[in-house]
């Protein structure tokens, strides 16, 4: 098994685990790995093949912010508590 066959298999069984106990109605990819476009093929495909339900229709996709929603973050928080 090459390593991006085992890597998508491994993401798209943690991200079925995660569907599966918090039923969210989106699933935000962020930071760095978001900008792996194969995640929204391969990885949706291996993650709807290890969920446990008939059927797969959570969304996944990929944040607005780019890798600098973690800074936006903070920098909004600390104007927030600035007040």
């Amino acid at each position: 098994m090459t390593f991006l066959r085992l890597y998508f298999r491994q993401f798209g069984r943690a991200l079925a685990n995660v569907i599966d106990v918090l039923d969210p109605d989106v699933v935000v990819l962020g930071g760095g790995v978001s900008n792996f476009r194969a995640l929204y093929t391969e990885g949706v495909a291996e993650t709807a093949r290890a969920i446990f339900s008939d059927s797969f229709e959570t969304p996944i996709v990929k944040n607005k912010l780019g890798d600098s929603a973690g800074v936006i973050g903070a920098a909004l928080a600390g104007a927030e508590g600035n007040r």
